[in-house]
């Protein structure tokens, strides 16, 4: 019986332990970000909010170490500290709002009422939130006042006031009401201050300290959260679009900026068989004398083994690029469709620490003057650049079976249809720490999108930071976490293709001058140029309009940096075929009496050239 008893209490401590390592196990994400003092007041700072995976029941303390250790990893010039947790609002996190009760994640998102994703806090420097050095002015729009943990708990929520001057707030409010509400009619310390113009009104907070919170959040809640939502788009999008239009900032001036410190006086080496692009690349970028701050020399072979003549002046370091950029999207460590291709684990991928070097050849390819990769997927550039959007879908998955089941989830018409079908699926769903229970029909579309988002970001999260770390070449990274508008675009995949109008406004013509007979020739012949080129538009040729700027410049596609030198047409007499010199981007038009001839001399001479316009 002894024995019994002590076996008894053994399955028991085992079955608990098994219990807490599967809640151990489950990860929500949630957003942090940096605060730092403006004048008097304290600001978020844009561009520093990085995601967080936690667990749900975490405290304050655990949350503000893991918070300090991500920003230190992604930022090396932060100080030592210490740092306090605070809320949106500048208030310590100590308890839950507008109660006693000690805070934890769970508990504040049960009385926020958001999702996870949605919940963002901030770290502050402890000698700053205590009343720190000022360290700049700022002109006051939007205020967010800072209130005391007691005046935080006993009120509801933070509110926001946004009034701009002619629009629907009257021009004069009577001095007795502005008091009767408690609105102050100056900014005080503790605030803090974002403004966009100089135009606004004073602005005001409500310091209303005697409405009980169960009873307000029942009755305003919904319209708080819609206020909070706004709050977020500020931050985020129209503040960055503004800056962004305010300082006029295009994106060959980042990849002009980010290329500032390659040596044009040192090269790396690149000897490449097109055969086998990705062998050559691969060994090219992991020479020991490599360096991306030095130009790419890059000499291609033919199918013979012979080096092609010719110093590389850009062509064949543009060709490289695309064609590296091409492979890439192929290699086993993408999954997903055409166009939303996302990270996945490979053993082998990381024993070579492949995820490294891919990021690292993206990044060198778009500041270096190459292309973007334009096949990942819009969800896994959002997680990069550090912005919480995340809309995946069920066709994003390519394994049968588990797109199978995410789809009868999805298609679940009722609560016991819905029960059932996670109880069917509930060890895959338990995997990815998405099986709970289920009280409405609506709760299918949560489970799926957590599920997806573990699939996609979760599952993958260790080598997703390995190739952050590639892709934080030549500060390409940081760039996209600062103007994710622009450089998002370059990584992922658009429909929009190249079209005639753009390519022949894209080549000027070097014409000989007016009244020649060889004027008039040339100016035939870019008749035939344009028309050749609408044929390539709709079809009508060989080859598309792709194929043509590969051979002209060595680039499928218009690079983010610009063509440096700008594309040229030159013509020639001494041959029926085109040719062209990539390293100066000029394309050489034949001088042929008539259009059909012209075109299928095109064709021949685009689809038999060896390498990059060479005949």
């Amino acid at each position: 019986m002894e024995y019994r008893n002590s076996k008894s209490k053994e399955k028991q401590s085992f079955n608990c332990g098994k219990g807490r390592l599967k809640q151990e196990k489950r990860r929500v994400h949630i957003n942090i970000g940096m605060m730092s003092p403006q004048g008097v007041d304290l600001k978020p700072r844009r561009g520093k909010t990085l995601p967080l995976f936690t667990d749900p029941e975490v405290a304050a303390p655990a949350i503000l170490e893991r918070a300090v250790q991500k920003m230190k990893a992604f930022n090396k010039d932060m100080d030592e500290g210490p740092y306090v947790l605070l809320y949106p609002d500048c208030s310590e996190v100590v308890n839950v709002p507008g109660s006693e009760r000690p805070f934890t994640l769970a508990e504040y998102k049960k009385d926020l009422g958001k999702a996870y994703a949605r919940i963002t806090l901030f770290i502050c420097l402890e000698k700053h939130f205590r009343g720190g050095d000022d360290t700049s002015d700022s002109d006051s729009d939007i205020v967010i006042t800072s209130r005391s943990t007691a005046e935080f708990n006993q009120a509801d929520t933070v509110v926001f006031v946004f009034e701009p001057r002619n629009k629907s707030t009257p021009k004069h409010k009577p001095e007795n009401e502005g008091k009767a509400l408690g609105h102050s009619s100056t900014t005080q310390p503790g605030q803090i201050v974002i403004s966009d113009t100089e135009d606004m009104g004073p602005p005001k907070t409500n310091t209303d300290k005697t409405t009980c919170y169960s009873t307000y959040t029942d009755l305003y809640a919904p319209c708080v959260e819609e206020e909070d939502e706004e709050l977020v788009a500020v931050n985020m999008t129209s503040l960055l679009d503004t800056e962004m239009e305010v300082m006029n900032i295009t994106l060959p001036a980042i990849i002009a900026t980010l290329s500032q410190p390659i040596d044009h006086g040192r090269v790396s080496r690149f000897n490449i068989s097109r055969a086998n692009v990705w062998d050559g690349a691969v060994r090219g970028f992991k020479r020991t004398s490599y360096s991306e701050n030095c130009d790419m020399l890059v000499k291609f072979t033919d199918d013979a083994g012979v080096f092609e003549e010719g110093i590389d002046s850009g062509g064949p370091r543009r060709e490289l690029l695309s064609l590296l950029m091409k492979n890439l999207k192929d290699r086993p460590i993408f999954d997903g469709p055409d166009g939303r291709r996302f990270l996945v684990y490979n053993a082998n991928a990381v024993r070579e620490d492949e995820y490294y070097l891919a990021g690292k050849m993206i990044a060198v390819s778009v500041v270096h003057g190459g292309p973007g990769p334009h096949f990942l997927s819009e969800d896994l550039v959002h997680y990069l650049a550090g912005q919480p959007s995340f809309k995946a879908t069920v066709d994003l998955i390519t394994d049968e079976e588990v797109g199978k089941a995410l789809q009868e989830i999805e298609n679940a018409a009722s609560v016991d249809a819905l029960r059932e079908m996670t109880m069917r699926h509930s060890t895959m769903l338990q995997t990815a720490g998405c099986l709970r229970h289920v009280a409405s029909v609506e709760g299918k579309n949560d489970i799926v999108s957590d599920y997806l988002q573990w699939y996609i970001i979760g599952r993958n999260s260790s080598v997703i930071d390995r190739f952050k770390e590639g892709l934080s070449a030549l500060q390409f990274l940081n760039a996209l976490q600062q103007h994710p508008t622009l450089l998002a675009p370059v990584l992922c995949h658009s429909e929009k293709r190249l079209t005639a109008l753009e390519l022949e406004r894209l080549f000027k013509p070097d014409l000989s001058p007016p009244g020649s007979n060889r004027r008039l020739r040339e100016s035939q012949t870019l008749g035939y140029w344009a028309d050749y080129l609408l044929d390539c538009e709709e079809s009508q040729t060989a080859v598309s309009l792709e194929d043509v700027l590969m051979f002209a410049t060595g680039l499928t596609s218009l690079p983010p940096s610009g063509f440096e030198p700008s594309p040229g047409i030159e013509f020639l007499d001494d041959s029926p075929f085109p040719m062209a010199n990539t390293c100066s981007n000029t394309l050489k038009l034949p001088l042929l009496d008539a259009y059909n001839v012209f075109k299928s001399q095109m064709d021949f001479g685009m689809q038999n050239s060896p390498g990059f316009g060479c005949f």
